[in-house]
């Protein structure tokens, strides 16, 4: 299933790791609006299955608070593994205390939710040049 949605999206790709459905489905319409390929996924374990798939995102948007594989364990298991532990993390959370609380994950940037669409539509630019 993963491969069929790995061949559906070329670069430039965010990979979405969002629990909450209707921010996931909420980021993927605005991204996509804006021309950028979108994955989702529901966790930090489906999110590692997809990259496992053969998925080469260019920016991983990735909340933190999540059920089954937080973003904290997909962080660990990322970096430790060579095939992805280059695609740079951009934390997404309401968590509070962000920059402290992330700044040992080795992450891109910090957006704390409610999101600022302008700020989240600029980073994503940064890292995903439109063809």
């Amino acid at each position: 299933m993963y491969r069929r949605l790995v061949r559906a999206f070329q670069p430039p790709c965010v990979l979405v790791v969002e629990d909450n459905a209707d921010a996931r489905a909420a980021f993927e319409v605005l991204l996509r609006q804006r021309g950028f390929g979108v994955v989702t996924a529901g966790d930090g374990q489906e999110a590692l299955e997809v990259l496992r798939s053969g998925l080469k995102p260019r920016l991983i948007l990735l909340d933190l608070m999540m059920p089954r594989k937080d973003g904290w364990q997909f962080r660990r298991e990322q970096v430790a593994d060579p095939e992805l532990s280059d695609v740079p993390v951009v934390v997404l959370s309401g968590a509070g205390q962000l920059q402290r609380r992330t700044q040992h994950l080795g992450i891109a940037e910090v957006l704390e939710k409610p999101i600022d669409v302008e700020r989240l539509l600029e980073v994503v630019g940064r890292y995903c040049t439109l063809q």
